[in-house]
């Protein structure tokens, strides 16, 4: 059987209910949300088996993420082939009604916490829109001991030893495995390794909406897995590509990933020769060219060029915001 020929995709994004969520994802993406739950995360590229992204344009639409790496791995990976069991970044965006649950990701090192077939998590969050209330909780307060945050939480204080600010749009946060971290009363948007391994230190004693109890804590396994050396992160300062005829900023740079943004009004390229990106319009749109053919890019939408396809113009309608993921290994 012929293997068939990749082009830029499209991925349907995949809701999924959570307590503190809400329903501004509506206003981002042009997918309805379901029912009336208060919706806090829509996954828009996902490479996991119980919630895998499907392609909706083209001759292989319905084709998921883990279908096209199994059969066309060398067309969507290029010189990556081989390197990863599966596709190695989850996307999402985040619609933070109320503060998330005070977590941990581990890191690849703490082995014992890491179930069979996962690994560590390191994730990043570019803000989007933010409320009245807009709070990040990235690392602990310097000086903050394992013994202090059990004395919190036996108080029901842990916030007293979390760093935060307060976030602007526009701004990037970059989390390593091992920070402690929450948020609240904003939008983001969202990439991490592919892996869903959180551990709950507290969820501000509050009670699932559906459920009515409270929801499980992992709090010996939270507390195994922070670091105590990673304290009072702040916003990453971008830095500015002045080369290109849009103004390019590389928003995080981290081993896992990087991110950049792109704004412009006129023409400007996309993605790299034989290496797969991802891209996500964040506000405008514009149509990126491919063998004569367009693909329409809009706001809330993710596009992934495979390796196969490889640097695009990219040609906006009016002023676009455009984020670009960079795999790891894929510089």
């Amino acid at each position: 059987m012929q293997e068939p020929q990749l082009y830029p995709l499209k991925f349907d994004p995949i809701y999924q209910y959570r307590t503190w969520g809400g329903r501004i994802l509506s206003d981002l993406l042009s997918k309805p949300l379901p029912d009336r739950d208060p919706i806090g995360e829509a996954w828009i590229l996902s490479d996991r088996d119980d919630h895998p992204s499907k392609v909706f344009n083209g001759p292989l639409k319905g084709e998921t993420i883990k279908q096209l790496m199994k059969h066309s791995g060398e067309q969507l990976m290029g010189p990556l082939t081989g390197k990863f069991d599966r596709f190695p970044l989850l996307l999402k965006f985040l619609d933070c009604q109320q503060v998330l649950s005070v977590q941990v990701h581990p890191s690849d090192q703490l082995k014992q916490y890491i179930p069979k077939g996962e690994h560590g998590k390191t994730e990043a969050w570019v803000v989007l829109q933010t409320g009245s209330k807009a709070r990040i909780f990235a690392g602990l307060k310097p000086g903050t001991t394992e013994a202090l945050i059990k004395q919190k939480l036996a108080n029901r204080a842990v916030a007293d030893v979390l760093a935060s600010f307060v976030p602007k749009v526009g701004e990037s946060v970059l989390i390593t495995a091992g920070t402690v971290h929450s948020l609240g009363d904003v939008v983001v948007f969202e990439v991490q390794e592919n892996s869903d391994v959180t551990y709950r230190l507290y969820d501000w004693d509050r009670k699932d909406k559906k459920t009515g109890k409270p929801r499980e804590l992992q709090v010996e396994a939270a507390l195994a897995c922070i670091d105590l050396n990673k304290t009072d992160i702040k916003p990453v300062k971008p830095i500015v590509h002045p080369d290109g005829p849009e103004t390019c900023e590389l928003l995080v740079n981290d081993a896992h990933f990087k991110v950049l943004r792109h704004t412009g009004e006129g023409p400007f390229m996309v993605g790299k020769d034989n290496m797969p990106r991802i891209l996500v319009c964040i506000a405008g749109g514009g149509d990126l060219e491919h063998k004569t053919n367009i693909y329409t890019l809009k706001r809330g939408e993710v596009m992934l060029l495979p390796a196969s396809v490889g640097a695009c113009p990219l040609v906006p309608k009016n002023k676009i915001v455009l984020l670009e993921v960079v795999l790891p290994d894929g510089s």
